[in-house]
């Protein structure tokens, strides 16, 4: 009797099947040889990606309620119907619509991030834009182009990478949204934006941004995520947001790994 070939789903099957077999047995052999650590302090764990007990509790995940426009939480009891701001935000609304984070900046997230930044973790920038994508999902749902904070060419020259794009790449696979990495350029290096007062931030950063000239023309009508590490005051955000706007886009929302505590809280 002649044989019956096997399907071509049958057989595209048995080849997946086979190279998650390689995946997962080359994952066995890498923890063998280097066995896993946690990220932020490098102590062993039982798997790649965990966080050791010691450093989970020194995370201050962002968790609801939060003011609609800047995403920091709310300290309320009860919350009346529909979108809520801060007393910040109700004052003086950002330029940017909402703004989510993962965690306030702080204790093992600013050490997660800062080896994300200077110690060439690269690495870290899976994890991180995982979680980003999870607590963006809001955002990311309306979203169809993603554009990381660029960092000025001497600083990425000296880097050699922008943990904002890392981290844009992560997120945009896992929503299926387009990165835009180059869309937006630093102008000039600014100053460090640490120990400048509000107004000072916004004068250091007028026109420190504009879309690269390829991509005039290409954002008008998008609905934008900006991707950062860190939201801090909001005064680059904000920045990055201008010359958005000026080019066209419909709406720009942000989404960064941490953003700092309110002023009254204290990061652990």
């Amino acid at each position: 009797m002649r044989a019956i070939a096997p399907s071509q789903p049958w057989r595209a099957l048995s080849w997946r099947a086979l190279a998650r077999s390689g995946v997962r047995a080359a994952r066995l052999a890498i923890d063998a040889l280097i066995p896993p650590s946690c990220p932020v302090c490098d102590s062993p764990v039982s798997a790649e990606g965990l966080i050791c007990s010691a450093c989970f509790p020194r995370f201050r995940p962002i968790v609801p309620p939060l003011c609609n426009a800047c995403g920091l939480p709310l300290a309320v009891v009860e919350l009346p119907s529909g979108p809520v701001l801060c007393p910040a935000c109700a004052s003086r609304r950002p330029l940017f619509g909402r703004a989510r984070a993962v965690w306030l900046y702080g204790g093992a997230a600013k050490d997660l991030i800062l080896r994300l930044k200077y110690a060439d973790r690269e690495d870290l920038a899976l994890p991180i834009g995982r979680l980003m994508a999870r607590a963006g999902e809001e955002l990311l749902r309306e979203a169809n182009l993603l554009i990381p904070v660029p960092l000025h060419l001497r600083r990425l020259v000296a880097r050699r990478y922008n943990q904002a794009a890392l981290l844009a790449r992560v997120v945009g696979r896992a929503f299926g949204v387009s990165v835009a990495v180059d869309a937006l350029r630093r102008t000039r290096a600014t100053p460090p934006l640490a120990d400048l007062s509000r107004e000072e931030r916004e004068a250091s950063l007028i026109d420190a941004f504009v879309v690269a000239p390829r991509w005039r023309g290409r954002i008008a009508g998008r609905r934008v995520v900006l991707i950062d590490d860190v939201l801090t005051s909001g005064a680059t955000a904000e920045a990055c947001t201008e010359a958005l706007f000026a080019a066209g886009a419909a709406s720009v929302d942000v989404l960064a790994a941490a953003r700092t505590p309110p002023p009254r809280a204290t990061a652990a």
